[in-house]
């Protein structure tokens, strides 16, 4: 971690899995293939899309998607255009989307606590860095983009 990052703790994919699979632990059990798990495929399929295209965008503009890693560049564009978090939106659809498909409700309930520890110790990081770090160019684009959706 360098000094001119926003010093994120813990890796935001590792506080979902973690936590759906703390979820999925606690509950234990698949049950068959139904209406819930068509629809948490579908989610997926539409969460890794999001994470994937916000990724690429971050490859575009050469700029690393780690938390813990300094910004080169604000990417604004794409997804971005619709959610400051797609990454973050697409793991917490994904995670949730693990939890219908396995009917586990500890995972659900988790998934939304992954959101509320990722809200509060990732995303206001990032938010602080991003400020400090583009100025009036990330405020400008924080007024215009909503946090997730």
């Amino acid at each position: 971690m360098t000094a001119d990052s926003p010093r994120v703790l813990v890796p935001p994919p590792l506080i979902f899995a973690g936590l759906t699979g703390i979820g999925l632990t606690i509950d234990g059990h698949l049950h068959e293939f139904g209406i819930p798990q068509l629809f948490s495929v579908l989610m997926a399929m539409v969460a890794l899309l999001l994470i994937g295209s916000a990724l690429n965008l971050f490859r575009r503009k050469n700029t690393r998607p780690e938390p813990w890693q300094p910004s080169s560049t604000l990417v604004v564009a794409g997804t971005y255009r619709f959610t400051r978090n797609p990454m973050y939106l697409g793991m917490a659809m994904l995670s949730l989307a693990v939890a219908i498909y396995c009917w586990s409700m500890a995972a659900s309930i988790l998934t939304f606590v992954a959101v509320l520890v990722v809200d509060r110790f990732v995303i206001r990081r990032e938010e602080a860095y991003l400020n400090r770090r583009f100025g009036e160019a990330y405020r400008t684009y924080k007024q215009q983009v909503r946090r997730w959706l």
